[in-house]
Formats: structure tokens, C-alpha cells, sequence
């Protein structure tokens, strides 16, 4: 079936049958956008040549080095913003330097700019070889565990003179580091979880940095080999927020030419398999990508088959028993003769089962609702109106408001609330009322000489460890959007974080609270929380939950979402942009909200401009006049 090609208009749509797959790039600087756009959200494709990764990594190190050896902290932001700002170019940083535009990208100046270029024509920098011999190579090492930070790393090496992982890790667990500066047992604890949650990121990857590089396979497959249809399967298309290794699936006449093709392919730096119907390849950095291509005729019963889950397959496998059915990944069959699996649709009907959407099919009751006719119509891409977390100039995104809007309307939307840092956060360039006033007057004059698409004022707003918001309500009044959030503090108890996001909730002008549970994928577990009042105190106040769809957060969860869902509270997507193409993290967003089961009805952002402005002045009505 062809999806409607709404979404990302420059680029190729991603449809789940890749031989409906429609180029809407119209010239050839577009075309060649698109292959690099792969390299968004941090994910670099050595084997196209792009040095985006290798730039970036030195720039990290280096402030990770300049944090242990104390260094002014300035320095340290600067290379830290390089690195950040480097890594999530939607392009080779070599071609960016040929045109003689370093300096043009976000946070490089001309003594980082000429640091780059040392990069890029000797392989390193010399600086950054003269501070790694200031500290011991693996003290580095420890930063990458989530709660030890560069002082605390020092201290551990001048103490107990531990430069490694492993010696951390036998050390806490023997309780040895009790009674240094600032380490209690339940600092060890924290240590030995984030060594486990570090780990546990090496063997699954974010999915939004795998997806981008499935979707150029899969693409380059289709270009050239002859499948008549092709789609990622397994934890990909279930958009599970982690990812162990990729699964394709095409449908071919000619599965060994298929094969073929799929070990050639440039990504494929080591063959571990291939057969006339199977492949299996490494690529250079140590994803595993299986390819199996089957007849037509099997297809819908293989591509339920290897998109799972486990869980889920065998309960319909279950269901097709006690009809006298077997299913498998060749199809649907009684006795010998063959009665269904040429697509999706028609397994699932074959046990009674209307087609179940791939986010839901974890076993969590979507065969029950199946049954009683409950299943929901989860909310799809292509009703996503708008944006409700960007970040533009005025705080620490690149993008000015007439490029944010010209971004929105490329992705097909009609509205985005800019939504920069507030004055306390001055490390993310926060706005004082002055700027804020400046913003606001600026997307009204934009606004109205606007035809399509709006913008809204709005401010991430910072929660105080009181609870205090860090504008006064007359300056929230004066907002279109207003979204609360944490980004200090994270180490509170539970009482202390509860009570912030409370006082926040119940607050007339907080439309929405953003990554509610202070999450980073791989990197830091959310802060303690009373989930249970926060989802109360939402629901009275009609007070919206984001699922920030930036890759490392994905927070609420789905698991989360669909809890607060539940109680019948609404919810806001928002990319939390700072690079244009960031925006494009929707997709990842709505993916979260579709394995919450949320259907378009509880999703903020499937609403047009004129409505959204209503449903934002119902909250705010609604505290007034209680």
C-alpha cells in the first residue's frame, strides 16, 4: 500500500515497501543531501568518506582531558559545543572545507576552524597529542561512566590510582571506595549501574543511529537489485528505542542476485555469510546486518515472522493452532495446502486478527484488543502537524526563525513552537526578558508575513531545585508555549524532583513538561521520581507530558506514555532541535508514541495552527478559574 509522501519532501519517503519508494528530491545538491543525511544524530559513515566522527571525537577528547587537568571551563565548553555541533552536520565536514565555510557552522571559529583543518590534512592535531600525555590513557575511560565526572575521576586516580575501567569496577565492588571525598555506598552503587548501563549501550545501539544507515541500505539495494518488495524488519521497524543488529527482508525472483548485491554493498566490510537466499554482513564499526529474501507469495508471513517480537509471533502461532492452522515465515497453512502469507494483512486475518501496526507488537495486549475489536488506531506520521520543541538562535540552536519555518515547511508542517533555553541556563545561552521580549516581536512580525507556516513563542523553561520556574508568571503570560523542564540538579531524592515537576504542573501557564524523566539513553537513568503523583497532578491540570523525540532521550517511553495515556493525559512531540536537520527526529518521536498506543486524538500535535492556540488557552482558563 503507498503511504502518502507528506513527510521530508527533499528526501526519499520511507515507506515499509521500499518498491513504492518515491524520490521527491528534485536536483542533484538535493540528492546528494539526502545520501549524507545518514549521518545525522551523530552517525558516521566512514565508508563514504565522511570525517565528521574523527573531527568531533578529537574535539571530545580534548574536553574531557581539559576537565580532569581542571582547565578553564570556557576552554572546555567551546571544544565541547565543536564537537557536538561537528558530529550532527548533515554533511562531510572535508566538503564544508573546501568551499572554505568552517566557520559558518555553529560554535567554530577561525582558531577551531584551523584546528579542523590540522585534522583533516595530518590525521590529528597537535595539541590534542601533547594533552594526552598529561593523563594516563585510561583515565579518559571513566568519563563515559554515567555519575563519574572529571574531579571525581582525578580524585580516584590520585587516591587509588585507578586508571581503568576494570580496576573501578573490582574496586566498587569490593566497597573499597567508601570514604573517599564525596564517595558513600550509595555512590558505588551508582558507580557499578552506570558501568552495566555503559555496557548494555555497546551491545545495543540508539536507534536513531541505526535507522538513518538502514534506510541507505536498503536504499542502495533497491537501486540495484531486483526486488519487488523490501523493508527493514526485527527491533528497527518495531522501533524499539535500542538496537542489537538490522534485519531486511526482500521479495525476489532473484534472490542470489539479491544476495549478491547485499555483500557488495559499501558498507559491508566483512562477509560473515551468503547463500543463494541469505546474507550477512559487518559493518566497520560492528553492526551485524542480515538480509533474507524469500518469493512473493511468502513475503507477509516472513516479514511478520522476522519483525516479531518473539513474544508476540508466538502467541499468534498460538492462535492459529487452535483454528488447525500452521503459521511460519513460508505462510499460512492447513494441512499441506497454503491459505495466506503473501502479505501482512492477510496472517492476521487468518487467526481472527485485524492487521496489528509493527510498534505494537510486543505482547502487551494488542492480541486481546485484537479479539474485542479495542485494538487503536495509533496516531501515524502523517498527521503530525507541527513541531512543539525547537531551538533557534536566540539560545543555543543554529537555525534563525526563517530558517526553522522554511525546514517545517520541507517536512510538510504547519506550525513550530520555538522553544529556546530561559535565562538561568546560561550555559545553553539562555534568554533574559529583554531577549525574550525581542524573540517574541520578531516571530509576530514573521508571523504575519508568513502564509503558511507559524510560529509559536515559547520557552523551555528551567526548574528551579525549589521549584521556582526561572521567569515570573507575567513573563509566562506573555508566551504562546511554555515547557518546563529539569536540567540541574539531576542527584535529588525522589521528594525533591517530585515536588519540582508538581510545582511546575501546577502552575496556570506550564502548557507541557519536557523530557519528563531526565533520561539519556545509555549515558544517564532518569531521576528519582513519584511517577504516579506527576501523571495525577497532569491529568487534573490538563497539563500536556512531551516525548522528546531527540534520539539519546525518547522520554516519556512508551512504556510510560502509555501508562499516562491511560489516566487521560495528552501529550506533546517535540524534536528539542538545535540543528535543522534535528528536526526530523519527529519520526522517532511519533515512533515511541505509536508503541504507547497513542492514537492522533491524544497527540497535541496532529492539531492545525488555529487549533493549537485553543487547546493551549484550555489549560490556562481551566487553573484560572478553579
Amino acid at each position: 500500500m503507498l503511504v502518502p509522501c507528506r513527510w521530508r519532501l527533499r528526501n526519499w519517503h520511507f515507506c515499509e515497501d521500499f518498491s513504492r519508494i518515491i524520490l521527491a528530491a528534485k536536483t542533484a545538491r538535493i540528492a546528494r543531501h539526502f545520501l549524507l543525511w545518514a549521518g545525522f544524530s551523530g552517525m558516521i559513515l566512514k565508508v563514504v568518506g565522511v570525517k565528521n566522527g574523527e573531527v568531533s571525537a578529537v574535539f571530545r577528547q580534548m574536553a574531557e582531558i581539559l576537565e580532569i587537568l581542571g582547565e578553564d571551563a570556557y576552554r572546555i565548553r567551546a571544544y565541547q559545543r565543536a564537537a557536538q555541533n561537528i558530529e550532527n552536520l548533515p554533511e562531510d565536514i572535508a566538503a564544508i572545507r573546501e568551499r572554505g565555510e568552517l566557520t559558518k557552522i555553529p560554535a567554530i571559529g577561525k582558531e577551531i576552524a584551523r584546528k579542523i583543518e590540522e585534522i583533516l590534512d595530518t590525521g590529528t592535531l597537535q595539541k590534542y597529542e601533547e594533552l594526552k600525555q598529561k593523563v594516563p590513557p585510561g583515565l579518559v575511560e571513566l568519563l563515559q561512566v554515567p555519575g563519574v565526572g572529571p574531579k571525581t575521576a582525578r580524585m580516584l586516580y590520585e587516591k587509588l590510582s585507578i586508571e581503568n575501567l576494570a580496576t573501578l569496577e573490582r574496586l566498587a565492588r569490593e566497597g573499597r571506595l567508601k570514604g573517599l571525598p564525596g564517595i558513600k555506598a550509595k555512590t558505588e552503587e551508582n558507580i557499578l549501574r552506570g558501568i552495566s548501563l555503559m555496557r548494555s549501550v555497546q551491545e545495543r545501539r540508539p536507534l536513531g543511529l541505526v535507522l538513518p544507515l538502514v534506510r541507505r541500505v536498503t536504499a542502495l539495494l533497491q537501486e540495484r537489485a531486483t526486488v519487488s518488495r523490501l523493508s527493514p524488519a526485527g527491533s528497527i521497524r518495531r522501533y524499539r528505542e535500542t538496537v542489537r543488529d538490522v534485519d531486511i527482508l526482500a521479495a525476489s525472483k532473484e534472490p542470489e542476485k539479491v544476495v549478491d548485491a547485499f555483500v557488495s554493498l559499501p558498507f559491508a566490510a566483512e562477509v560473515i555469510a551468503h547463500g543463494p537466499t541469505k546474507g550477512s554482513v559487518r559493518t566497520p564499526d560492528g553492526l551485524q546486518i542480515d538480509l533474507r529474501v524469500v518469493p512473493e507469495e511468502s513475503y507477509g508471513a516472513a516479514l511478520c515472522y522476522f519483525t516479531g517480537s518473539k513474544a508476540h509471533n508466538i502467541r499468534v502461532r498460538e492462535l492459529g493452532v487452535r483454528l488447525g492452522l500452521k503459521i511460519n515465515e513460508y505462510g499460512v497453512f492447513r494441512g499441506e495446502e497454503r491459505i495466506a502469507g503473501t502479505t501482512e494483512e492477510e496472517v492476521f486475518a487468518a487467526v481472527g486478527l485485524p492487521y496489528i501496526p509493527p510498534e505494537m507488537r510486543e505482547d502487551r495486549g494488542e492480541i486481546e484488543a485484537g479479539l474485542d475489536g479495542r485494538l487503536p488506531q495509533v496516531v501515524a506520521l502523517t498527521e503530525i502537524k507541527g513541531d512543539f520543541h525547537v531551538h533557534s538562535k536566540y539560545s543555543d540552536g543554529a537555525a534563525s526563525l526563517g530558517e526553522i519555518a522554511e525546514k517545517a515547511k520541507r517536512l510538510g508542517l504547519e506550525w513550530v513552537a520555538v522553544c529556546d533555553h530561559s535565562q538561568s541556563l546560561k550555559v545553553a545561552g539562555g534568554l533574559d526578558a529583554a531577549a525574550l521580549s525581542e524573540k517574541r516581536a520578531a516571530i509576530e512580525a514573521f508571523n504575519a508575513r508568513s502564509p503558511d507556516v507559524k510560529l509559536l513563542c515559547g520557552t523551555e523553561v528551567d526548574i528551579g531545585v525549589d521549584g521556582r520556574l526561572d521567569y515570573p508568571d507575567e513573563v509566562l503570560a506573555s508566551l504562546d508555549v511554555v515547557v518546563a523542564a529539569i536540567h540541574t540538579a539531576f542527584r535529588q531524592g525522589k521528594e525533591v524532583q517530585t515536588r519540582r515537576l508538581l510545582s511546575a504542573i501546577n502552575n496556570p501557564y506550564v502548557h507541557a513538561i519536557a523530557h519528563p524523566t531526565g533520561r539519556l539513553i545509555g549515558e544517564r537513568e532518569g531521576y528519582a521520581l513519584d511517577l504516579e503523583r506527576v501523571f495525577e497532578a497532569a491529568a487534573r491540570t490538563g497539563t500536556f507530558l512531551e516525548i522528546n523525540a531527540y534520539y539519546k532521550r525518547l522520554d516519556l517511553n512508551d512504556l510510560y506514555a502509555r501508562a499516562a495515556a491511560e489516566k487521560g493525559i495528552g501529550f506533546v512531540i517535540g524534536s528539542d532541535a538545535h540543528l535543522l536537520d534535528q528536526m526530523e527526529f519527529l519520526d522517532l518521536g511519533v515512533g515511541v508514541a505509536r508503541r504507547g498506543w497513542l492514537t492522533g486524538q491524544q497527540v497535541i500535535n496532529t492539531l492545525s495552527y488555529k487549533e493549537l492556540l485553543k487547546a493551549l488557552r484550555q489549560k490556562r482558563d481551566l487553573m484560572l478559574h478553579i
